[in-house]
């Protein structure tokens, strides 16, 4: 292990060793005060080109010049005379490549703070584009704090890259402009961005990103591992990694906005068996039941729901809970199926009327409540035929009405004195059948049998 005591430096251990690039990271503690720090060596070594200079160069320019509570400070950077070190800020944090569970929530709350990270960079003038965005470049601490590492191909505003200019970055987080040594924008870090999430959420190592790649269309395939993310985040990832850069969002600062107001937790959905229920009573003081299921297709997820009549200025007063003539069981369910019966009550509803109610079906899978039509048709009143004689000799049938339920539920006396008027009208037709109803003329006799069971309605106030 190397020796930088004469630099002001002793190294606590080693971070982590890329042979290939010769570069080597170090925790090391600042002799003057104490603090710790990551020392990165880049060493010269055999094969060494001018354009691994150059990185190097690159990387300590711009940490100069960044102040971000998201990016480690720059510190120093030295000669040891095998190579250039630089000296950063130490943060106890570990690379989001090491495989971990997280929540759905904690990938969103990842997302934002790197894309703040990106809106200070692209706010910059001119902007930073990284071009190395990857979970091994990423850091979280225990506090979820984020942090992104290693600018060592970072660019300095947009625009054409040199032609001399090797492909920097990692196959499979580079999108397609940068592999191909094209025109650099504030789009092209969203592409990495993107894949590193697309990695979290899908378990993927970063070394097999490129197994998530559609080669035909160069489109990262990922939505069918992903069933309990919501729609719109899916949509909005996909919008992250498109390989043409005018079909990405612009920049950091317009796919922050759009994220921040999507949930990213997939959400129940709502199906019904039928939206409109038709209920036609064929006779009087009827009970009619209509059975309606709700069901949620969306796996991961769960429905929960409650059903109310909606508020109607027709209707008697009534809570959510309970309504005069309509009633629904269960009235709140946390089942993906569930079957409800919704009853109407004709008892309380005038004869041969129409009515119309909305059932409210209120669910976590929206904010507005779903509708139910309740279409509603009372029955006829029904009437008999009464034969009426005199001294044996035929004379009229007349049809009068036989029930007297019509009356307004709120009635009560009316209702009782109805029903008994009709029935003193049928006792004197059938105690005195003819004779009486003999003497009287065709017409009184009609007249009076048309008032004896009619009077129950004549009460009825309007």
């Amino acid at each position: 292990m190397s020796d930088f005591t004469s630099y002001g430096y002793e190294i606590i251990e080693r971070l982590g060793h890329n042979t290939y690039g010769g570069r080597i990271a170090y925790k090391a503690v600042n002799l003057n005060n104490h603090q710790p720090v990551v020392l990165k060596q880049f060493q010269f070594i055999k094969d060494s080109t001018w354009e691994d200079y150059k990185i190097i160069e690159q990387e300590i320019k711009t940490l100069q010049k960044l102040e971000h509570s998201g990016i480690p400070r720059y510190l120093n950077h030295f000669d040891s005379g095998d190579g250039i070190c630089l000296v950063q800020e130490y943060k106890d944090a570990l690379p989001l490549s090491l495989q971990r569970s997280w929540t759905r929530d904690r990938i969103k709350d990842i997302a934002i703070k790197l894309l703040e990270i990106l809106v200070y960079l692209q706010n910059r003038i001119p902007p930073v584009i990284h071009r190395d965005i990857k979970p091994e470049n990423i850091l979280i601490d225990e506090q979820f704090n984020i942090y992104l590492v290693d600018f060592g191909f970072s660019r300095i505003g947009e625009g054409s890259v040199n032609l001399s200019s090797f492909a920097a970055g990692t196959f499979g987080f580079m999108p397609p402009e940068q592999l191909h040594n094209l025109s650099l924008t504030k789009a092209s870090d969203l592409y990495g961005l993107g894949a590193t999430l697309i990695c979290l959420i899908t378990g993927t190592k970063s070394t097999e990103i490129g197994n998530l790649i559609d080669l035909s269309s160069n489109c990262l395939q990922f939505e069918h591992r992903v069933s309990e993310f919501s729609v719109e985040f899916i949509r909005w990832l996909k919008q992250m990694v498109r390989p043409d850069p005018k079909q990405r969002f612009s920049n950091a600062q317009e796919a922050l906005k759009a994220l921040e107001s999507i949930s990213i937790t997939r959400s129940p959905e709502v199906k019904l068996s039928q939206s409109v229920l038709e209920f036609k009573a064929t006779r009087l003081v009827e009970k009619i039941t209509q059975t309606i299921t709700i069901e949620n297709p969306i796996p991961e997820t769960i429905l929960e729901g409650s059903l109310q009549v909606a508020a109607n200025s027709k209707d008697p007063p009534h809570t959510p809970n309970t309504h005069g003539w309509i009633s629904i069981t269960p009235k709140k369910f946390k089942s993906n199926k569930i079957k409800c019966k919704i009853t109407v009550n004709t008892c309380q509803l005038k004869a041969d009327s129409f009515y119309q109610r909305w059932i409210l079906l209120h669910t976590n899978a929206a904010l507005n409540p779903y509708k139910i039509k309740l279409k509603v048709q009372t029955a006829s009143v029904p009437t008999t035929k009464t034969f009426i004689s005199n001294h044996g000799n035929s004379r009229h049938f007349i049809s009068v009405p036989i029930d007297v339920l019509t009356l307004p539920y709120n009635s009560f006396l009316l209702s009782l004195i109805a029903p008994l008027v009709t029935i003193v009208g049928a006792w004197t037709i059938n105690t005195f059948d003819g004779d009486l109803l003999g003497e009287i003329s065709n017409d009184e006799n009609l007249g009076a049998i048309f008032l004896l069971f009619s009077l129950g309605f004549l009460l009825e106030p309007h």
